[in-house]
C-alpha cells in the first residue's frame, strides 16, 4: 500500500480497569501504526479512563450500551475504516494491517476477525475456546468488526435497541446490502471470560432480556444462529473428542446459557405486559 489509510479503533467500555491495559498494549504494538484510539466509557467508576489516557486515547462518555456506544465513536471517527474493539479484547499484531489489505488490496468493504477465548482464565473459558474455534471460517455465526466508515454508516450502524446479537444484526445488514465482506488471518482474543457457571447465567439471563428483538427482527436467521446446537459444532465435534471433561462442560455450559436466556426472555415479556 502506498498510502496507509486512518483506522480509527473504537472500544467500548465500563469499569474496565482489569482488562483494557492489555487491550491497549495489543493496539499500541500493532504491525499497522496509522491509528486513533477512542474509547466510549459508560461512565466507569474505577480507573478505566485514566488508563486509556495513558495511552492517548480520545475519551467521550456515553451509555447506556455498546451498540451506543459504537455508533458515538463512529461519529467522532478521522479514519476511513472503523474497528471495533471490546476492552477485553487482546489482538495479535498483525490484525489491523491485515485488515486494512484485505480492504485496500482485494476491495473488501467489511473483514471479520476471528476471536478466540483465553483458555488460561477458568474451565469455562477452555470450553468456550473449544466452542469458539468451531466457528472459525463460519458462513453464518459470524460478525464482522471492522468495516470501511461508509459501509457502516450506509446500513445505520449498530441497531441501538438490540443488546445481544447486535453484531450478527449489523452483519446481516452489510451482507443484505451487497457489501463484500473479507477475512483475516490473525485473530483477537478475548480475555474477559466467564470464571464461574453464575456468570454465564447471569450474563445470559440478561441477554435474554433483549434478545427477543432480534429474534423478531430476523427470526429465520436467528433460529439458525442462534440454536444451540449448530453445523459448526458437529464439524467441530472432533475438537471436544480428546477432551471429555471440556465435552461434558459443553453440554452443562449449553443448558446453563439457554436456560438463563429462555427465562430472561420470559421476564422481558411478562415485564412488558
Amino acid at each position: 500500500m502506498k498510502e496507509r489509510p486512518l483506522v480509527s479503533v473504537i472500544i467500548p467500555a465500563r469499569n474496565s480497569e482489569g482488562t483494557i491495559e492489555k487491550c491497549l498494549i495489543s493496539i499500541k504494538e500493532q504491525s499497522y501504526a496509522n491509528l486513533e484510539i477512542i474509547v466510549v466509557d459508560n461512565y466507569s467508576s474505577d480507573k478505566t479512563r485514566q488508563i486509556a489516557k495513558k495511552y492517548g486515547a480520545k475519551i467521550y462518555l456515553k451509555g447506556p450500551e455498546r451498540s451506543a456506544q459504537v455508533n458515538f465513536g463512529a461519529e467522532r471517527a478521522s479514519g476511513k475504516y472503523v474497528y471495533r474493539v471490546d476492552s477485553d479484547f487482546v489482538l495479535q499484531p498483525d490484525v489491523i494491517l491485515e485488515a486494512v489489505e484485505c480492504c485496500e488490496k482485494h476491495g473488501y468493504d467489511a473483514v471479520v476477525i476471528h476471536n478466540t477465548s483465553d483458555p488460561t482464565v477458568s474451565f469455562w473459558a477452555r470450553v468456550r475456546k473449544i466452542e469458539r474455534d468451531c466457528y472459525r471460517n463460519d458462513e453464518l455465526n459470524v460478525a464482522a468488526r471492522f468495516w470501511k466508515k461508509e459501509a457502516f454508516k450506509a446500513v445505520g450502524g449498530f441497531d441501538e435497541n438490540l443488546i445481544a446479537a447486535d453484531d450478527y444484526d449489523l452483519h446481516d445488514k452489510l451482507e443484505k446490502s451487497g457489501f463484500k465482506i473479507g477475512r483475516t488471518r490473525a485473530e483477537e482474543m478475548h480475555t474477559g471470560e466467564p470464571r464461574t457457571l453464575s456468570e454465564i447465567v447471569r450474563k445470559h439471563f440478561y441477554y435474554g432480556k433483549s434478545v427477543w428483538r432480534f429474534i423478531l427482527k430476523n427470526p429465520k436467521k436467528a433460529a439458525l444462529q442462534l440454536s444451540p446446537v449448530r453445523a459448526s459444532h458437529i464439524k467441530g465435534f472432533s475438537k471436544f473428542l480428546g477432551h471429555p471433561m471440556l465435552a461434558l462442560g459443553f453440554v452443562v455450559y449449553q443448558f446453563a446459557r439457554y436456560t438463563a436466556t429462555a427465562i430472561g426472555i420470559i421476564t422481558a415479556r411478562l415485564e412488558a405486559l
